[in-house]
């Protein structure tokens, strides 16, 4: 490992030591969702995404491919497409199949090693592409490779996470993204709509209890990275609707009194005390429209035939 990469892993590790104690340090602990994703992490992920509760990766990938041929007239020529939050890139590959003027592809992802292994992956796939692969947190900013001359720059945003923003921030995140892609620049974003709450309560606790992995995995990650000391049997996965705020809350459940450690912070936990792990907001139209307005102007929308799912093709407002 060069001394550049070893510098910003010290530093990605310091922000995530910050991140984590000022989250157990509050009064409703929280933890940020995108530490997740590490190898199992994005591993138990692909797992969520193909169960028959979890509609919205099944759903956003039928849109796609009933619509594919007019997203790609709408999206141009000669385009970098930059991916945030790429995991297998498994819907990109829709894409990248069927954009034959695509330049550059940077997926952009926190999970480094699950990176790589998929740019492997697609390199042998697309040879004719030219993948330029980021390691980053993709809700800080972070510097592009230059793209050739002419080239409009377009994010890719799918899978709903931007519901996993507050409100607050998930505009604060959509002017990030306006200024990453710039004047004529692009954002391609997919987003969950406002549903019966049987069927959004069974897509995040789901029968084989992938979910419930997936949530606690946060723990084990943090316990490798961090000096930490999670008994993660010792908490249970919980999804509920918060109806006030139109969004499903995850939650990891204390099932005992217990004193946890983190680096050399000692944390005391109630039974029955909660983590607040991730919030997925719901929205229509009318309300993802007035957060985004500022930053981006829609240009194109996608639905599916039981109006479950949004995709949306937004065009900056940056100068």
């Amino acid at each position: 490992m060069d001394t550049a990469v070893q510098v910003q892993e010290k530093n990605r590790t310091t922000s995530m030591t910050e991140e984590i104690l000022s989250g157990l340090q509050k009064s409703q602990k929280t933890l940020p969702s995108k530490y997740f994703y590490d190898k199992r992490g994005s591993e138990l992920f692909e797992h969520i995404c193909d169960l028959d509760e979890y509609y919205l990766t099944r759903t956003e990938l039928e849109i796609m491919c009933n619509n594919i041929s007019e997203i790609h007239r709408a999206l141009g020529e000669k385009i970098q497409l930059v991916e945030l939050g790429s995991g297998s890139s498994k819907k990109t590959r829709l894409l990248l199949d069927e954009i034959p003027n695509l330049k550059v592809y940077v997926p952009v992802d926190i999970s480094g090693k699950f990176l790589r292994e998929t740019v492997d992956e697609l390199k042998s796939e697309f040879p004719h592409i030219d993948i330029e692969p980021v390691g980053a947190d993709y809700t800080r900013p972070f510097d592009l490779p230059c793209p050739p001359d002419k080239v409009r720059t377009v994010a890719y945003f799918p899978g709903s996470t931007i519901g996993n923003f507050t409100k607050e921030k998930a505009a604060d995140f959509l002017q990030q993204v306006s200024n990453l892609v710039g004047q004529n620049g692009a954002l391609l974003i997919g987003f969950d709509l406002i549903k019966s709450e049987d069927v959004l309560l069974a897509a995040y606790n789901d029968s084989q209890g992938v979910t419930a992995a997936f949530n606690k995995n946060i723990l084990t990650h943090i316990n490798r990275k961090l000096r930490a000391d999670f008994d993660v049997d010792q908490f249970e996965h919980r999804a509920i609707f918060n109806r006030d705020k139109s969004r499903i809350e995850m939650h990891l459940i204390s099932l005992k009194d217990q004193l946890v450690h983190v680096e050399d912070e000692a944390f005391n936990f109630k039974q029955g005390e909660s983590i607040h792990t991730e919030n997925s907001h719901k929205y229509s139209q009318e309300s993802f429209r007035a957060i985004a307005e500022p930053y981006f102007t829609p240009v194109a929308t996608w639905i599916d035939s039981d109006r479950k799912f949004c995709i949306q093709l937004l065009e900056s407002n940056s100068e």
